[in-house]
């Protein structure tokens, strides 16, 4: 099973036709077939999309209709799990703005809920160090804080993150110039404790 790419990814059925104000509900509801009742992922890799800032939400859906990030396929998790794999930009591609906007505010309203999984209590307190020098600014309240408009790291899935984190370091995913000024001061080892952390906020 391949990791999917998504820091806010949106995947839905296959079968729906392209969308229209008409087949909004359709989407909303079918995104349980990836990324789980309400937007809440079960998954490692797949990112929880509930309660992600409408605004974060949106730019995703757009950048992955234009296919400006990676597009990774990635299997169903639950309802017909015999369909072939999906990639974002598939299917978003035919998503008008007004289609895209209203998604992202649907899963804005709805709650986050953080991740239940292991991680490195070591790791994780050198993770909060990291995070509260490099990264509090952008990303406050430990990376929890939605109205930052900067996505939530805490409580996300850490299969996600370290995805993330590697297309940001391969140059794969575009970064504003703070973010990649940060991102390339980074070490392994500093990436690995700030997945850490932000999987010990649970």
């Amino acid at each position: 099973m391949k990791q999917s790419a998504l820091l806010a990814c949106l995947l839905v059925t296959l079968t729906i036709a392209p969308a229209g104000a008409e087949d909004v509900n359709a989407i909303v509801e079918s995104c349980a077939d990836c990324h789980g009742e309400n937007g809440v992922s079960q998954w490692t890799d797949v990112p929880t999309i509930a309660g992600v800032d409408a605004f974060v939400g949106s730019e995703a859906l757009y950048i992955y209709r234009d296919s400006e990030r990676p597009c990774a396929s990635s299997a169903y998790r639950q309802g017909d799990t015999d369909r072939p794999e999906a990639t974002m930009c598939k299917l978003v591609s035919n998503f008008s703005d007004d289609t895209i906007d209203t998604i992202a505010e649907h899963f804005a309203g709805l709650p986050f809920v953080a991740a239940k999984q292991d991680f490195d209590e070591q790791l994780a307190a050198a993770g909060k160090r990291i995070h509260d020098n490099k990264c509090s600014r952008c990303h406050s309240d430990g990376g929890s804080n939605p109205d930052d408009e900067a996505g939530i790291l805490a409580g996300q899935w850490t299969g996600y993150l370290r995805t993330t984190f590697a297309e940001y370091a391969s140059g794969e995913r575009e970064q504003l110039g703070k973010m990649k000024k940060v991102m390339d001061s980074l070490s392994d080892d500093d990436t690995e404790a700030l997945i850490n952390y932000y999987a010990s906020q649970q």
